[in-house]
């Protein structure tokens, strides 16, 4: 199990205490530990698991358009749409 960055104090001491009475958990000097940072650190924990959870690319231009078939072997295919996406992906920040 994982601790949650919007957990909130109560929560964090119930999941640490369960930690500590599972077999082969942690100690309670460090669930102490575990609480204490994440007390300190709890809005960069968060920050950090937004930054992880979003995509890097972003879509930085797009263009379309829609084309008729006008010759082909067969003629029941003439005239069909095709549509045509260009999508330019660029690094968030670039």
């Amino acid at each position: 199990s994982i601790a949650s960055a919007d957990m909130d104090s109560n929560q964090l001491e119930a999941f640490l205490t369960a930690q500590t009475k599972k077999q082969g958990g942690i100690t309670s000097d460090q669930a102490a530990v575990i609480a204490r940072f994440w007390k300190n650190h709890r809005t960069q924990i968060h920050e950090s698991l937004i930054k992880q959870s979003c995509c890097d690319n972003i879509l930085k231009n797009m263009n379309w358009r829609v084309d008729l078939k006008s010759q082909l072997r067969h003629i029941d295919q003439m005239n069909t749409p095709v549509a045509i996406v260009e999508m330019e992906l660029g690094r968030n920040g670039q």
